[in-house]
């Protein structure tokens, strides 16, 4: 090869090379003009618990009200200052249900802007099922898809310590954000190795938003007079209004089927929200409660 060979061929490879490091330079300046980009991850089973007792003393639910709405904003803007270059793509609650249908609580929660709803099951027992391998999926398709850049995890489940990982293998960021422990830890030491960092919400960034509900006293001298059958079946047939306008009348096809049966989260809503309303309680009173359920009942097939 003579020598004006070589140096044509030389030019050429210099050439190549000068148009690839260009095109580098132009996709390293796209990328730097992208906001990164981050969500919010919610277990609430461990949020209802360790904020509850942290703020209301109990991790019953049904004890006290969360202001959901309020907290949310509240995480948003916390998100914020942590992520300050950032932006917000949405936050993501994960809670359990019976067979996967929204309570009256977890639809007004879906229905807030930048909110997206995930629901596991709800066992016998109360107990969630499924929720953690939401989580997974959607860290990691969000992470695969380069749809977030980090991630502000509230949970506490060393079953989420594989959504991390998920995660973390697509190059996002992992922040655990936890709820203080009055005594000892409420999250899994793995899942706490495991985050790129941690932060823990103390009882001042809960309290706004959580109420203890007044303990409904049972029937005693000084109590509320018991209230008729009719006064019982009219409440019943109250909520299940309220509960359709909620829920629509998808819901209410689902729900047909089981009659005479609620779903426990339903029944238990229909309870708690009956005794606020007769201000008294039907702990113990099998009668007014198969009046109520009736009432529950008669409303929905009236609709149907």
């Amino acid at each position: 090869m003579d020598t004006d060979d070589t140096l044509d061929e030389t030019g050429g490879i210099a050439a190549q090379l000068a148009r690839a490091n260009g095109l580098l330079e132009r996709m390293l300046a796209e990328v730097a003009k992208t906001p990164s980009t981050h969500a919010i991850f919610v277990d609430a089973g461990y949020l209802y618990a360790a904020a509850g007792r942290l703020a209301a003393g109990t991790e019953d639910r049904r004890a006290f009200d969360l202001d959901a709405e309020g907290l949310i904003d509240a995480l948003i803007d916390k998100a914020r200052t942590v992520f300050a270059d950032s932006r917000l793509l949405r936050v993501y609650w994960y809670d359990g249900a019976r067979r996967r249908i929204h309570t009256i609580e977890q639809q007004s929660i879906a229905e807030l802007p930048d909110v997206k709803v995930r629901l596991g099951n709800l066992n016998a027992n109360n107990q969630q099922k499924g929720v953690d391998s939401l989580i997974r999926g959607d860290l990691e398709s969000l992470a695969r898809h380069r749809a977030i850049s980090d991630a502000a995890l509230i949970g506490g489940d060393e079953d989420l310590v594989s959504a991390v990982e998920a995660a973390q293998g697509y190059g996002a960021r992992v922040h655990l954000w936890g709820i203080e422990a009055p005594e000892g830890r409420n999250q899994a030491e793995p899942l706490l190795w495991e985050v790129d960092s941690q932060r823990t919400l103390d009882a001042d960034f809960f309290k706004p938003f959580i109420t203890r509900r007044p303990a409904v006293p049972y029937e005693g001298p000084t109590a509320t007079p018991r209230p008729s059958r009719e006064d019982v079946r009219f409440v019943g047939a109250q909520i299940s209004a309220k509960w359709l306008s909620a829920r629509g009348r998808e819901a209410l096809v689902g729900l047909l089927p089981g009659h005479p049966y609620l779903p426990g989260s339903v029944d238990q809503e229909l309870l708690v929200e009956a005794e606020r309303l007769l201000d008294y309680s039907l702990r113990g009173q099998s009668d007014l409660r198969r009046v109520l359920r009736d009432g529950f009942w008669e409303h929905l097939q009236k609709c149907y």
